[in-house]
């Protein structure tokens, strides 16, 4: 059986192509979607019985990573996108018949953040609020999203509890206007809106459970993939695209410079300065590739031996990740300073490139502050508390 990311190859070129109309429809085309529905990207951390492939995260981040690099926005909705099938899993076998018993090939798109409060009342929860950065929206028929618990008055109760909720397409509104941004633009992240929309309780879960690893216990399932941290394959396809990104910038500076000849007269190939800062930029690049691939080979070997992924190897790992996605952009500045006023033309895929990597390295996944100190903080045998346990 062919690998997703062989049958997505054959379409590189169109979906390089369609970047361009992306960028403008400030969504993915059609075309680009359907493209990524065919070849079964989406379907990469879903389970078997709907119709998943259960794939290794490391075969799901390089696939990431090679959608990137044919488009920004094609692969960071894949990243992320991608993700919500593994956290479906986890719900009651009831929510995941209604997403994918019709179609398995349904999209869900996010995000987590608690920007609505849920109020409880008989049978589940009255969901209000306004989202913002739902990555593929367009495309999607469901939405994974993130809502604080409130009390019976919907105010959130104290200390905050946070649920992932489910809800379809009828529930909520898209505002098509919020999204007009310098880079990304074709992931059309827009904001949702949902106003006292019921959600039964069966299509909860509660997010403390799916961050400890509680979620997949209680919900029977053994496979590594399942028991996998969260906070390692949740990240893992958000950097996994903007490492893409970075190769694709590559690609087009080497395509653009082999035949280039600075204002001197000399070609850049000739030049020992401009060689430098590609082989430098270059090796950043893969230096990061590897490290997240790395970590993700690790951990999947100590969970398939049944060996626990303590805080301090899970706050190590964001640190990798985080640290991956500062230095590709960084290398991505170089390569772009070096490509002559031509890169500038709205006709180069380059300059989309260079403004896809900086809007996804302002990603909240990104942020070092936190990661690195936590990371630290543990192995100097310290105990990060409150900010510093956050996503990790």
């Amino acid at each position: 059986m062919a690998r997703v990311v062989d049958r997505i190859e054959q379409y590189a070129e169109e979906i390089r192509a369609e970047g361009v109309a992306g960028d403008k429809l400030m969504r993915l085309s059609d075309v680009s979607a359907g493209r990524l529905r065919e070849s079964g990207v989406i379907r990469m951390l879903q389970p078997k019985e709907y119709g998943g492939l259960e794939v290794h995260p490391r075969e799901f981040a390089e696939t990431t990573m090679a959608v990137g690099a044919m488009d920004g926005a094609a692969g960071w909705v894949t990243g992320i996108v991608g993700v919500h099938p593994w956290e479906l899993a986890f719900f009651d076998p009831k929510a995941q018949d209604e997403v994918w018993g019709a179609d398995p090939d349904t999209w869900m798109a996010s995000p987590y953040a608690p920007m609505g409060v849920a109020r409880p009342v008989d049978g589940g929860y009255l969901l209000s609020g306004r989202w913002s950065f739902s990555s593929g929206t367009d495309h999607c028929r469901w939405v994974m999203i993130g809502a604080a618990l409130g009390d019976e008055h919907g105010k959130r109760v104290m200390p905050p509890r946070t649920m992932h909720v489910l809800l379809p397409r009828s529930d909520y509104e898209i505002d098509q206007e919020s999204w007009d941004v310098v880079g990304l633009r074709g992931t059309g992240s827009k904001d949702l809106i949902v106003e006292d929309a019921f959600v039964p309780a069966y299509r909860t879960l509660d997010a403390a459970k799916v961050f400890d690893g509680t979620a997949p216990k209680d919900a029977g399932r053994t496979e590594t993939l399942y028991n996998f941290p969260f906070s390692c394959i949740f990240p893992l396809g958000i950097t996994s695209s903007l490492i893409g990104i970075a190769e694709g910038a590559l690609a087009c500076h080497i395509a653009a410079q082999k035949s280039r000849v600075a204002i001197t007269g000399v070609p850049i190939k000739d030049d020992p300065y401009v060689l430098y800062a590609i082989g430098d930029a270059a090796a950043e690049i893969a230096a990061s590739r590897a490290a997240i691939l790395e970590t993700v080979d690790r951990f999947w070997d100590m969970v398939e031996r049944g060996e626990e992924v303590g805080f301090e190897l899970r706050a190590i790992g964001r640190r990798t990740q985080t640290a991956a996605a500062w230095r590709v952009v960084r290398a991505v500045d170089e390569i772009f300073a070096r490509s002559g006023g031509g890169a500038l033309q709205m006709k180069t895929p380059l300059q989309r490139f260079w403004r896809d990597a900086h809007a996804g390295l302002s990603h909240a996944i990104h942020v070092p502050g936190s990661i690195f100190h936590s990371s630290a903080l543990t192995q100097l045998g310290g105990e990060p508390q409150g900010i510093h346990r956050a996503m990790i």
